[in-house]
């Protein structure tokens, strides 16, 4: 999850001006543009749910947070960038990635995967206590 959220956010910073232009002009797209868009997302979408049901499958991750729910929560926060996110702004396109990788993961990990070692560099209070 977290390699996901990272590549995800700097999307945003390598292609924001294109990102922005295709998102207020995307009405203007004819069908078959529409339909491979819809198919490329429908594809990112379904591998955001595998890797949450998969987290689930082993325990990582809370089994009472409904799969869609989630994996659309993460695609909202992480799409929603585009409209804030300015390069010269207070924070990296690295240091918001953690800052979400944080956010979710806080979210979706089970309380003993929170306490487990290989998890803790994820999490932004151990990279606190460390720095």
């Amino acid at each position: 999850m977290q390699k996901i959220i990272q590549s995800f956010v700097k999307v945003f910073d390598l292609y924001k001006p294109h990102i922005s232009v295709f998102y207020q002009e995307s009405i203007y797209l004819k069908p078959p543009y529409v339909e491979a868009i819809k198919k490329k997302r429908q594809m990112y979408k379904e591998i955001i749910f595998s890797v949450i049901q998969e987290g689930i499958d082993k325990g990582e991750f809370r089994s009472e947070l409904p799969v869609e729910i989630t994996g659309m929560s993460i695609l909202g926060m992480v799409n929603w960038s585009y409209k804030w996110y300015k390069r010269d702004g207070g924070k990296t396109i690295e240091e918001i990635g953690e800052i979400y990788v944080d956010l979710i993961l806080q979210a979706l990990l089970t309380d003993k995967q929170k306490k487990d070692a290989i998890t803790q560099p994820y999490l932004l209070k151990n990279q606190m206590a460390v720095d």
